[in-house]
């Protein structure tokens, strides 16, 4: 029986550029994604992240391979109510109220949750009787997030969810997904907010020139890609540049910072071949792991 809730096999999306030139925005991806997982989609702009979701979603066939969604066809799971997205732009009518809004989509679901219900996941509550040309882009995002849990689906696909709120919206946004997670529901979100991925996400999928470059847990993840750094009070004379698996040297006052891709090694020699004192460790933050994965992929464009 097949328990995935995403599986993609060789997943290939083509186009053509201004000159006619064909090019792979996705070139060759393999996935799975199991129930409950909540996964990080991360990327550079072009990078095939909107293409891939955009086949998740049914809204475009692969050039080859294949995707399965429940095991079956996107657009049946779709049909099905079975997926939910929020993606960045368009659906929304300025002249309707936010209540009316969702009203009018729940009219096109068999068996919608209740509007209260929808209104007060989405926070928008008070904001019911509000044309929704008056709300703002993070208030009209959210109606989006309304209009996608309506059907009380099983996997919600978040493409920059985010994107036009102010600090303290995106928290609470991210409390109601914490929400969303606790129900049992699988979650796949790309963001451009690193601290969004590593704060939410317990599995990190970063693609690179329409390949997955990295994906694993995201603490994993992130220790994997991201070089340690060492700090310690060094004795004078020694020469931190020559000492056994530093990358790079830094100082500040009398403290001096080493990266490493091995800090046991470092700090173990620091220890008990030298006068170091008042040693300490660090590890990268997931945008180091980001930037180290991905800064060699040139930029195209973003699909």
């Amino acid at each position: 029986m097949n328990t995935n809730v995403i599986r993609a096999d060789g997943l290939v999306k083509s186009f053509k550029d201004g000159s006619g030139r064909s090019f792979d925005a996705v070139a060759g991806i393999g996935l799975e994604v199991g129930p409950g997982e909540i996964i990080g989609l991360l990327g550079p702009n072009g990078a095939g992240k909107s293409t891939l979701i955009d086949m998740v979603l049914g809204l475009t066939r692969p050039t080859r391979g294949t995707i399965e969604v429940f095991g079956a066809e996107p657009l049946r799971s779709i049909k099905r109510g079975r997926i939910g997205a929020v993606l960045q732009t368009g659906g929304l009518l300025p002249d309707l109220t936010v209540a009316d809004t969702i009203r009018m989509i729940a009219a096109t679901h068999r068996d919608p949750l209740p509007l209260e219900t929808v209104l007060a996941q989405a926070d928008l509550t008070h904001l019911a009787r509000r044309r929704v040309g008056k709300c703002s882009g993070g208030e009209q995002q959210r109606i989006r997030f309304a209009l996608a849990v309506l059907s009380n689906p099983e996997l919600l696909i978040l493409d920059e969810p985010t994107t036009g709120m102010d600090a303290g919206a995106r928290h609470a946004f991210w409390d109601a997904m914490a929400d969303q997670a606790r129900e049992g529901r699988t979650i796949i979100f790309a963001t451009h907010y690193i601290e969004e991925a590593q704060n939410f996400a317990r599995r990190i999928v970063m693609v690179g020139r329409g390949r997955i470059v990295a994906d694993g847990p995201t603490e994993e993840v992130r220790e994997r890609a991201s070089a340690r750094t060492v700090t310690a009070v060094l004795p004078e004379g020694l020469d931190a540049a020559a000492l056994p698996g530093v990358i790079s040297v830094g100082t500040s006052g009398d403290r001096t910072t080493l990266t490493t891709a091995d800090s046991d090694a470092l700090a173990r020699h620091l220890l008990t071949e030298t006068a170091a004192t008042d040693l300490s460790i660090s590890t990268g933050s997931l945008e180091d792991a980001f930037l180290a994965l991905t800064s060699s992929e040139p930029a195209k464009e973003q699909l």
